[in-house]
């Protein structure tokens, strides 16, 4: 099998691991709730359910991605975490107790740790002006599961019957069936997936495949080639390094020194201490924090104040996937016009504009029903508006001002940092579903903080300067 086709087909299997993740949460969290109440927990439970899966993801992105990183391979990574999913779900399917609830989840969110060792592949397999369109398309992905997901949802609420000694109802049955999937999965991984040399040496590769053959018949010197020097450095040789926003890095080891150890002369106070660094992952910090409080807050709220129940729930959380996607749609399309930076600055804007609509019209909802739902829909799509334009250009930045050879490492900081808002969220919104002002405030209050630091260090958001020549380091300073 060629190699283009090869990517291709891993492509598309890390589409299907996104796929996956997003109807895993679609078909759980409608019902996640009414599990807990029929198992007697209390609503804290419900935040401690949710942020149980991101703190064992905390956990083991980084690990996955300084795994991958050191092995340079993410195939073997990604059987291992699948391995934790099914686990993990099944135990949500056998249910006995909300304890065993709460491990399910714990143990579930091991394995989707390997997020990070797969954005550390898509940086390293891609060309950094197009790396916005594969986030974004990956992003998508999750969000189309989080569509379909609650089509199975309408199917799976009708199950009522024994298998064994385990019950399958409308509330263990999804487990069941993400248990299911991700065997499946496993399936498609072993026989779709290869371990793909990095972005640079991918063109080297698919020349080789195009000239395999010629190279042998060819002399090692022409008769009309100049002799050089002993010592002499030809451009070809030279390697390009990076100038992060004016700071000047160290030329890159050797590639023999690379490739055995990637965090030769590594720093992570060099790395993730610097400001652009800094205000993107507090960007990822707060985005997730805000998004999983309003998701944990969402169910309760619709069951108070409109009587939803699974099948309205559903149906809302499928609506919410197609303005996402299409919002990863519009953004993958805007990114190839306008910068990061941009797409950034216009996301928070519009977050901050969804936060002040949640905290004067849904804290204390006035009027009549109609009223009260149209509300809470402008909210809820406002929220949702915005999410795309800060997920994608945070992720696209942050690939870009830090190393290439250590991004799966990077990337698990980024998921760490993202999954410890993920943890927070639920908890803080989980203990005040009667008290939506102290929430909601809290929540714009950290927007308008990242929203300033974004507009003071705005200049430094752009990708390092690579240049080849030290004769034009004042260029880029």
């Amino acid at each position: 099998m060629d190699y283009r086709r090869k990517k291709k087909l891993t492509f598309f299997t890390i589409g299907l691991i996104f796929l996956l993740s997003g109807i895993e949460y679609a078909v759980i969290l409608p019902t996640i709730w009414g599990y807990l109440q029929v198992l007697n927990a209390a609503p804290l439970f419900l935040g401690l359910g949710l942020s149980a899966f991101s703190l064992s993801g905390l956990v083991s992105g980084p690990l996955f991605g300084h795994w991958s990183d050191r092995t340079r391979t993410t195939k073997s990574i990604i059987l291992f975490a699948n391995v934790f999913e099914i686990v993990g779900n099944f135990m949500y399917f056998m249910g006995y107790s909300k304890w065993l609830l709460l491990s399910s989840r714990l143990v579930a969110g091991v394995g989707a740790g390997a997020g990070s060792s797969i954005f550390g592949f898509l940086t390293q397999s891609t060309a950094p002006e197009d790396r916005a369109n594969v986030f974004a398309a990956v992003m998508a992905c999750r969000q189309a599961g989080l569509l379909i997901g609650p089509a199975f949802n309408i199917f799976l609420r009708l199950c009522d019957f024994h298998l064994g000694p385990f019950v399958v109802d409308k509330y263990t049955s999804p487990g069941l069936f993400m248990c299911m999937m991700w065997v499946l999965l496993q399936l498609v991984v072993l026989l779709m997936y290869w371990d793909l040399p990095p972005e640079g040496e991918d063109k080297e590769k698919e020349g080789e495949e195009e000239v395999d053959g010629v190279e042998e018949d060819k002399p090692l010197m022409g008769p009309e080639e100049p002799l050089e020097t002993y010592g002499a450095v030809t451009p070809d040789q030279l390697e390009p390094f990076v100038i992060p926003n004016g700071n000047t890095a160290h030329a890159s080891p050797p590639s023999s020194i690379a490739d055995t150890d990637p965090f030769q002369n590594f720093s992570v106070r060099n790395e993730f201490l610097r400001e652009e660094v800094v205000i993107l992952l507090t960007a990822q910090f707060i985005t997730l924090f805000n998004q999983t409080a309003l998701e944990t807050m969402v169910t309760p709220l619709t069951q108070k104040y409109f009587n939803f129940r699974e099948l309205e729930n559903s149906v809302m959380y499928c609506l919410c996937g197609v303005e996402v996607i299409a919002g990863f749609f519009f953004v993958r399309w805007l990114s190839r016009r306008v910068a990061d930076r941009v797409v950034l600055a216009v996301g928070l804007i519009i977050c901050n504009v969804a936060c002040a609509w949640c905290l004067v019209f849904l804290a204390k909802p006035r009027g009549s029903f109609a009223w009260q739902l149209t509300e809470f829909i402008i909210g809820v799509f406002l929220q949702l508006l915005g999410l795309p334009f800060v997920a994608v250009s945070q992720v696209s930045l942050f690939s870009k001002v830090t190393a290439v050879k250590t991004q799966g490492f990077s990337q698990g900081v980024r998921w760490s940092v993202g999954g410890l808002g993920t943890i927070l969220g639920p908890l803080w919104a989980g203990g005040l579903t009667e008290h939506l002002y102290v929430m909601l405030g809290m929540m714009l209050a950290l927007l308008v903080l990242v929203t300033i630091m974004m507009m003071f260090s705005y200049n430094r958001l752009v990708e390092p300067c690579v240049v080849h020549h030290a004769e034009s380091m004042e260029d880029c300073m």
